[in-house]
């Protein structure tokens, strides 16, 4: 889709559908509203009156003007009450438009921008509303046969404006938003795709593709001798009971200067998760897939970290491997000798995610960052106390975890702090190794993080439990259902607060 930003009024503007948000319950048509009613002999403001629309939040109504218009149809799309979260109200309006144009089989829209409309600032309203677009029409039909030729898209998006010259802010804000935008598709694309596509070998190709043509961005990958001869032990031994060997991907982008220490950020990468020797239930099974979402949005914000020329230095780690039953497959009670040289007992298979996070951790250290950011589908407790809405967030240092919070602010990526006492370190003590992986069925979103803490080192450190908003089984308003692309948009804001 073109995203396109020009000079001109809604009256003005020649596309399938104009888009004209609105709040609910307001009772004066003020801005481009009161213009667009009084040019259509108050079309808006019947529609307003009868009561057909309101203005909640994911309604629309398609009116047909007769006179007043370039455009044939107006779209008015519910904001929902003002105030209440505006840059998620803005996404939510706009995806539900654009749903609504795409249903109508439109190919353009456009949204006339203007000043004093939004209590936030128009350029982030206007990055909101790309978002929007973008993000609330995303389909992934890579595998079907059928009925493809059915399928409609909208070819584009134009934002008016009536300065003479549309304001630096706003574009600057469309053109991030965009790069943005392709970046969470991109992350979205590698997490719907089934693993007997997406093998940890066909994501460090991924990986490959993702870093050439970029300036700044260069990739590694390390196979399993390079892997063997480092002592990646707690990796390679979730790697044995597969037959699709393991991958250490590496990407490097370097915006700041060669000296800076760089962010650091892991990405859980388990292209297949069947629970190994600790088989999973059958049902849902399917949706394993989704288990190497941390390292989709690790991929995702490296793309956009280039492509937005951020000046600062990223390293993005991502251990991928299948976990599977295997003849040679890792066993209960088995000890393994981790990068950093700590014994790990296994206790449970299915606690898999952390034993190959603890060798890239580890591998982070040798880095000396600035910071560590890890991001994983970690665990199913954190769904248990989060649900699918809310990221559970903890780590060791305060500064870090206040960016973290700010960027949940501006992205609507939420993120819940749950608590890293000492305490929990006692649980995951094991009477035959230094540590066990798992320490049961209470607080385990908790003691999985104070498993991790044992490999970061005295580096500030942030994790990030995604177990719950990574795969989603209903529709929200700008995330269809299945793969969310959770965490790009919050890690590219991250970084962009952390950038000097």
């Amino acid at each position: 889709m073109k995203i396109s930003v020009s000079r001109g009024s809604s009256v003005e503007t020649q596309a399938d559908a104009l888009i004209l948000p609105i709040y609910e319950d307001e009772k004066e048509l003020r801005g481009a509203a009161g213009i667009l009613d009084e040019a259509t002999s108050g079309a808006v403001g019947a529609v307003l009156k009868a009561g057909d629309f309101r203005g909640k939040r994911g309604k629309t109504a398609v009116l047909y003007p007769d006179v007043g218009l370039r455009s044939r149809r107006l779209i008015l799309t519910g904001l929902g009450k003002r105030g209440e979260q505006e840059a998620e109200a803005v996404r939510g309006a706009f995806a539900a438009a654009a749903r609504e144009a795409r249903n109508l089989r439109l190919s353009t829209v456009a949204w006339e921008a203007e000043e004093g409309f939004f209590d936030a600032p128009l350029a982030e309203a206007a990055g909101a509303a790309v978002e929007g677009v973008r993000l609330g029409l995303y389909t992934f039909d890579r595998f079907k046969t059928q009925n493809k030729e059915e399928r409609h898209d909208l070819e584009g998006f134009t934002i008016t404006t009536g300065a003479k010259n549309p304001p630096k802010e706003l574009v600057s804000a469309v053109e991030r938003a965009d790069v943005i935008c392709d970046a969470v598709v991109f992350a979205r694309d590698l997490v719907s795709t089934p693993a007997n596509h997406l093998t940890p070998r066909d994501l460090a190709a991924a990986a490959v593709g993702l870093a050439k043509g970029r300036k700044g961005l260069g990739v590694q990958v390390m196979d399993e001798k390079e892997m063997a001869k480092r002592g990646m032990n707690a990796l390679l031994g979730v790697a044995k009971g597969s037959a699709q060997p393991p991958r250490f991907i590496i990407l490097k982008y370097t915006g700041g200067k060669r000296k800076d220490p760089p962010v650091v950020l892991v990405g859980k990468g388990l292209t297949f998760d069947s629970g190994g020797i600790s088989l999973k239930p059958a049902e849902k099974m399917d949706e394993m897939k989704s288990d190497m979402a941390g390292a989709a949005a690790v991929m995702g914000t490296l793309r956009a970290a280039a492509d937005l020329s951020l000046p600062l230095n990223i390293v993005g780690l991502c251990p991928t491997t299948e976990n599977l039953p295997g003849g040679n497959a890792l066993k209960p009670g088995d000890v393994l000798t981790s990068l950093a040289g700590k014994t790990i007992e296994v206790v449970n298979t299915d606690a898999e995610g952390r034993l190959i996070l603890a060798d890239a951790l580890a591998y982070a250290q040798t880095l000396k960052p600035a910071a560590v950011v890890d991001i994983a589908t970690l665990t199913g407790a954190c769904i248990v106390a989060l649900g699918d809405i809310a990221i559970g967030m903890m780590g060791t240092d305060e500064g870090l975890k206040g960016k973290m919070r700010a960027a949940s602010e501006r992205t609507g990526e939420r993120v819940w702090e749950l608590p890293l006492w000492r305490e929990y370190e006692e649980l995951i003590k094991s009477d035959v190794a230094d540590v066990k992986n798992s320490a049961g069925r209470y607080g385990g979103a908790i003691t999985a993080a104070a498993f991790l803490k044992q490999f970061v080192g005295d580096y500030p450190w942030v994790h990030l439990d995604i177990a719950g908003p990574a795969w989603l089984t209903k529709d929200r308003p700008y995330i269809p259902k299945g793969a969310s692309g959770i965490g790009v948009r919050l890690l590219v804001e991250f970084l962009a607060l952390f950038s000097p």
